[in-house]
């Protein structure tokens, strides 16, 4: 018999740790979230904030959330689901309702905190990066109070691919030019160039309005008539043309602006007419059986005369 080294050894397995159960799920990087919510020793009672966003198959979801040592606590969450009530009702996952979701959750999370007028964000949306320096310190807001400061939060993107153009960056643009402070840069924002290290404000700015779904629409109209009423069925039925797509998102951010108070909560009833069917006893679930063999051996036998 050949010599067969031991690469893991009993040492190997005595010693062997599993990794955490959400790492394993793939659910979440450990590593970012350290350094999102380690805060320094002599900071007490003064967590870190975060701009969770996340999307699933038919909505954004925007949270401000911090961690405490038994979970997490979400002090303010908005979600695209919330937009309709706006006046947005179709198109509520691509990269002009991440800004609105952003938005939503920005101008919610200011007027819990009493900020909401000192902060009033960026009104004039041109798709630049707004920030100020003050003692030394850099603030992503137009103005610092002199009383309170902005409201300051990190994004987190849990483990989406940070490319440029995600509609990640359009919920944090969102958030930004809704008042609150987050610490970004314009090098993932849609319209800037890595080899020529140029940003094009308008190029974003277009994005932020609708203007490739215009675009596509258009396109497809022309060219494929059959997929646009497929694609963009939604839009036809809220009879939402592409010409349309900018004044409708300019409506939706003064909306938002007017009233982002979270709507009142329905309150459910069950059904109680509906009732679970008893289970089968041993005797009923025999009976069953036979009934069905007897039923199958009638038409095996019906079968065999006709031949």
């Amino acid at each position: 018999m050949p010599f067969v080294k031991v690469q893991k050894s009993k040492a190997y397995f005595s010693r062997y740790q599993v990794k955490y159960r959400r790492r394993r799920e793939g659910k979440t990087d450990y590593r970012q979230r350290r350094r999102l919510c380690t805060q320094d020793k002599n900071k007490y009672q003064m967590p870190k904030y975060r701009l969770v966003v996340r999307f699933t198959n038919r909505q954004v979801i925007c949270q401000i959330a911090y961690a405490l040592i038994d979970g997490d606590r979400i002090l303010a969450q908005a979600s695209s689901n919330e937009l309709p009530r706006y006046g947005l009702k179709c198109g509520l996952k691509n990269y002009a309702a991440a800004y609105c979701t952003g938005l939503l959750v920005a101008r919610r999370v200011l007027e819990k905190l009493g900020l909401d007028d000192t902060y009033e964000g960026n009104t004039d949306v041109d798709g630049e990066v707004v920030s100020t320096e003050v003692d030394g310190k850099q603030y992503f807001v137009d103005e610092v109070d002199e009383d309170k400061r902005p409201f300051r939060c990190l994004l987190d993107v849990g483990c989406r691919a940070t490319t440029t153009g995600c509609r990640i960056f359009g919920a944090l643009k969102g958030a930004a030019d809704g008042g609150l402070d987050i610490p970004h840069s314009e090098k993932r924002f849609p319209g800037y160039d890595r080899d020529a290290k140029e940003y094009d404000a308008d190029m974003h700015r277009e994005r932020i309005f609708g203007g490739h779904v215009g675009e596509y629409m258009e396109y497809l109209e022309e060219e494929d008539n059959q997929k646009y009423q497929e694609c963009f069925a939604s839009y036809i039925a809220n009879d939402v043309e592409a010409d349309g797509l900018e004044e409708l998102y300019e409506s939706v951010h003064e909306a938002i602006r007017e009233d982002p108070s979270p709507s009142d909560k329905k309150d459910f009833s069950p059904d109680k007419s509906f009732k679970k069917k008893a289970k089968l006893t041993l005797e009923e679930r025999k009976a069953r059986v036979e009934e069905k063999k007897a039923a199958k051996r009638a038409e095996l036998e019906e079968d065999s005369d006709e031949e």
